[in-house]
């Protein structure tokens, strides 16, 4: 499985606002709802449900708010760029890079195997830079395409 399996341009969103880790995961929840057709309050409430059980802030200014959806029926990922908020990420530093990854209620290694692709490919410091400097949308998504070729 590669990111560009779950992920598509169009869920690309660069310079999403938000002044609060509360207000970035209602921001993306709409996003993402617009997108696979299921209502925001539904994907904010897994995503904070998730959160409560730990941060998804992996540190160096990146998050993976990740949660499965009863009414989902494929993997789908989103990748969002904001300005450094606090995450309560795991190094207390801000975040600006979030990829937020929705799962099928039952998905079983397939989420696993997402998790694990993504957060490869944000521990690379160097695609982290070049993902903060990305102009749009396509860019983000060439890069990603790029980083995640084996």
């Amino acid at each position: 499985m590669k990111i560009k399996d779950f992920l598509q341009t169009e869920d690309v969103f660069l310079d999403v606002s938000g002044s609060s880790k509360k207000q970035v995961l209602e921001n993306i929840s709409a996003l993402c709802a617009k997108q696979i057709q299921l209502e925001e309050q539904v994907i904010f409430g897994a995503l904070v449900e998730r959160e409560r059980l730990g941060t998804t802030g992996i540190g160096r200014g990146v998050a993976i708010p990740h949660a499965r959806l009863a009414n989902l029926k494929d993997l789908f990922g989103a990748f969002v760029r904001v300005k450094p908020i606090d995450f309560e990420s795991v190094d207390g530093q801000p975040v600006d890079l979030l990829f937020v990854l929705l799962v099928p209620e039952d998905s079983g290694a397939d989420h696993l195997k997402a998790l694990a692709r993504i957060s490869k490919l944000l521990r690379d410091e160097a695609v982290c830079t070049q993902l903060r400097q990305a102009q749009t949308a396509e860019d983000v998504i060439n890069l990603i395409k790029k980083a995640d070729n084996d």
